[in-house]
């Protein structure tokens, strides 16, 4: 592949980001059905940010980001293309150093990327982690699965493991399909269900409005407040905010 699944990495200019209050939604049609907010707090990581940047050789990537988003939260962040929605998320998740402003995840710096990368996880972000085409939903959550455990891990029960790795993303396939099959939503709860298998504290998802039309945007948005609820935090970016209003605390980067 040309880029690690999900479940293997356990990878312009701008002023202030404008970040509109969260915005707890119920959820519904994902996730696991009994998990509410105090299971989410209890395992969930904080992130905050003040005037968080990154400057490239190019210049400014992304510039003077504030983020505040709670234990338990789901956080959408949009731009326009070239605004540094995807190199904020790996910088969030200890793949990227920025070079000016604070921030943390659960307290820990995130200048301090091996000890964010053990609490962070990254979804499907093109380029970095992506999903293999020829291989079955299933193949890809065994694999994620044998890499948590370890090749001679737990054999006994893991069928019934993959099972809830993909009720706790919401995930309906068949297990027999191919990820190259899935439309995109379900490719992105798969990516999902991959990250979730380390029991991550923070998920990141990147462009989960790709190739989408805004009803199953929404219903998407359901799903990850869902997985929130599940106990981690969720940040995923996103092209238009406007169908997560209302179930995710939206931030605009210009």
């Amino acid at each position: 592949m040309a880029s690690e699944t999900p479940g293997a990495v356990a990878a312009a200019g701008g002023t202030a980001a404008a970040v509109s209050g969260p915005s707890r939604g119920s959820g519904t049609g994902g996730g696991r059905p009994g998990a509410g907010r105090g299971a989410a707090g209890s395992r969930a990581a904080a992130v905050r940010a003040r005037g968080l940047s990154l400057r490239g050789a190019r210049g400014w990537v992304f510039r003077d980001v504030d983020l505040d988003v709670p234990a338990g939260g789901l956080a959408a962040v949009s731009g326009i293309a070239g605004s540094g929605r995807t190199a904020l998320l790996l910088a969030l998740g200890g793949r990227m150093k920025p070079t000016g402003g604070t921030g943390g995840v659960g307290g820990v710096p995130l200048d301090d990327l091996r000890a964010v990368q053990r609490i962070a996880a990254l979804g499907i972000v093109p380029g970095v982690t992506g999903l293999d085409p020829a291989l079955t939903v299933r193949e890809h959550v065994r694999e994620a699965l044998a890499l948590h455990e370890g090749i001679l891990g737990r054999f006994r029960g893991r069928d019934a493991r993959m099972r809830a790795a993909l009720d706790r993303a919401g995930l309906d396939a068949d297990p027999r399909t191919l990820a190259g099959d899935l439309d995109p939503d379900e490719a992105q709860l798969l990516g999902a269900a991959l990250a979730l298998v380390g029991e991550p504290r923070l998920l990141l998802l990147d462009d989960v409005d790709e190739g989408l039309p805004p009803d199953r945007q929404r219903a998407l948005w359901r799903r990850l407040r869902a997985i929130a609820d599940s106990g981690v935090t969720v940040i995923a970016t996103c092209h238009d905010p406007a169908p997560a209003e209302g179930i995710a605390q939206t931030v605009r980067l210009p």
